[in-house]
């Protein structure tokens, strides 16, 4: 009998309230249990000693709370749900439409399922096996399929609708699973064979947006209000942490929390006047923010304290090298079947094994096309490599990644150069905003957000809003106008 087990509680799309989160929590204080960790498809997970798992099984039973125990029957399903507001770039997709969409799940899915919003780079595309992604025409969602096990993908061939994304995907599911249908000219017809969904034809793939990782730690604000980013070195959240975590949102009537993949937490709407609570809990329980960017990028496996020694070893090496990894991130595999979200890839494999005992580790590195993280295609940069040799290499392809920027920097400036000597004396550049468009002009300023006349607009900072709206300066485009 194995003395310890992982227990598993999915929150679809990483959206839990603070009250089911205190419950559950106080539940698994009761048994013993004094850390959990989120896990890379959004859920919560923790680690029970045998001898209190038949009492903590019986008290989640008694309160209707699914879980599982050393399984991955039922994936969690995942979502961009966690960058919503905060990191939102998309035109139509909202948090109404994403709860609009898990309304429709009355069933745990067999397949993993992704909902993505196509604007964003925060939340992985593609490592579920149904990935519904927003497309340009509002209300419409692409599919691209991924069958279990394999790294084919394919586009169904029609956009669908919000709120027929729970039926399609059950019935994907069953065809896949349960027929045994799983390639691209027979799973179709074998769907929507007895049943029609509201649809429209796909005539475009999605277009993938380039990859910057948003620094998703510590306060921030958004608009009126601020949201929390909180990360651990060593992925385990205290529960006495959570707990009080979870009774301050209730107090100051905050009534989600965020899991991202990244195994953080985002707590959204903490109002101004509630920021010393927060606060003196993060001191309180001596929790630090405002870690270093490229700590944040790394994204290791489900309780893997192998990839979560190795990625410290790397950084240790980086920091010392003062090595820019501006742009990428970076995923560890150390078990050969599983799935890790990166742009670089770090591969462990064994030298020598005998039956299930592997001797020595050697190490492959990989690098997705485009360095986007979202892209299905790997290119191998260095292969069998000691521990020792590791680092070093990940710093040359580092370099060889920021070669290729600067290479593309002085095309795009070169491009630029020569649009703006064509452009007329009597014209002159303005930003406005998409949403209500209202514009920003270097030569006044913003006085109401303390902007002075003269800044121009690559000189704001990262958080300016739009000051009708509160749209992100991201989104504000380039207009020009005709001088007077």
């Amino acid at each position: 009998m194995r003395d310890y087990y992982t227990l598993k509680i999915n929150w679809p799309a990483g959206i839990v309230s603070p009250a089911s989160l205190q419950n559950v929590l106080t539940l698994a204080y009761k048994a013993h249990v004094r850390t959990v960790r989120f896990g890379a498809r959004q859920q919560l997970l923790m680690t029970v000693h045998y001898e209190d798992m038949r009492f903590l099984e019986k008290d989640l039973k008694q309160q209707a709370i699914a879980y599982e125990v050393n399984t991955e029957q039922f994936p969690n399903i995942i979502s961009s749900y966690c960058g919503e507001e905060v990191f939102r770039t998309g035109a139509w997709l909202h948090e109404s439409e994403y709860h609009t969409v898990l309304d429709q799940f009355d069933y745990q899915p067999r397949l993993k399922v992704n909902l993505s919003d196509s604007n964003q780079s925060f939340t992985p595309f593609f490592t579920g096996n149904l990935n519904f992604i927003a497309s340009p025409e509002p209300h419409f969602w692409f599919l691209y399929i991924r069958p279990k096990q394999t790294n084919t993908l394919f586009r169904w061939p029609e956009l669908i609708y919000t709120n027929d994304i729970g039926r399609l995907a059950k019935a994907v599911e069953e065809a896949m699973l349960d027929q045994g249908y799983r390639d691209e000219s027979s799973l179709y017809p074998a769907v929507t064979d007895g049943q029609s969904f509201i649809t429209q034809r796909a005539t475009q793939e999605v277009e993938l947006p380039e990859f910057s990782l948003p620094y998703y730690e510590g306060f921030n604000r958004y608009g009126q209000r601020s949201w929390l980013g909180l990360y651990r070195r060593d992925e385990e959240f205290s529960i006495q942490f959570l707990l009080d975590v979870c009774a301050l949102c209730l107090k100051t009537r905050i009534g989600e929390l965020c899991v991202t993949p990244w195994k953080s937490l985002i707590i959204k709407g903490i109002e101004e006047k509630g920021r010393a609570g927060w606060s003196y809990i993060l001191g309180k329980h001596n929790i630090n923010v405002r870690h270093a960017a490229n700590e944040l990028a790394w994204q290791t496996e489900d309780h893997s304290d192998e990839g979560t020694a190795l990625k410290k070893y790397i950084l240790g090496y980086f920091e010392k090298q003062d090595t820019r990894t501006f742009g990428l991130c970076f995923g560890i595999q150390t078990r050969p079947k599983s799935e890790v979200f990166g742009s670089v890839l770090i591969r462990r494999r064994p030298l020598f094994q005998i039956g299930q005992l592997a001797l020595f580790s050697l190490y492959d590195i990989y690098y997705t096309e485009n360095f986007n993280p979202n892209s299905r295609v790997y290119r191998r940069f260095e292969k069998g490599l000691f521990k020792v040799h590791l680092p070093n290499q990940l710093n040359r392809l580092c370099r060889k990644f920021n070669a290729g920027r600067s290479e593309e920097k002085r095309e795009i400036d070169r491009v630029e150069t020569e649009k703006s000597e064509q452009t007329s004396l009597n014209e002159y550049v303005v930003h406005q905003c998409p949403h209500c468009f209202t514009m920003y002009d270097a030569q006044y300023g913003d006085e109401r957000q303390g902007i002075p006349a003269g800044t121009t607009f690559d000189n704001l900072p990262g958080d300016y809003v739009c000051p009708t709206c509160d749209a992100p300066k991201c989104e504000m485009c380039e207009v020009v106008l005709e001088a007077v």
